[in-house]
């Protein structure tokens, strides 16, 4: 799979697969239910997390927990569908900013216990 970084934008993305119609109507078409996924199964990450993390009974925790890396499994396949797709597009991050990020960031691993 090969992406293409929009020159103006400084975007991730592929090119739009042409499958959508030139003018959107009332109804759903496959970016909309692609999204829709995508946006439930966040929802519902979130509130698993927090669901497994408070869960006091040791079967009903790991029940929950196998939900929920299903869910973020799902999550990614949509996500993948709707990249490939170019419905999808990621901002690239200038390289600057990536290496003061280390840098704060590897600062603290000394303040670690062990």
């Amino acid at each position: 799979m090969q992406t293409q970084q929009a020159q103006s934008h400084n975007q991730i993305a592929n090119p739009q697969s042409g499958q959508l119609p030139q003018v959107k109507g009332p109804e759903m078409n496959d970016r909309d239910f692609l999204n829709d996924g995508l946006a439930t199964c966040k929802y519902l990450t979130d509130s698993l997390n927090i669901a497994v993390r408070e869960a006091s009974h040791e079967q009903l925790h790991a029940d929950m927990l196998q939900i929920l890396t299903e869910t973020h499994h799902s999550a990614r396949e949509l996500y993948n569908l709707m990249f490939q797709n170019g419905w999808y597009k990621l901002e690239a991050e200038e390289q600057q900013k990536l290496q003061q990020a280390h840098q704060q960031f590897s600062g603290y691993s000394s303040q670690f216990p062990y």
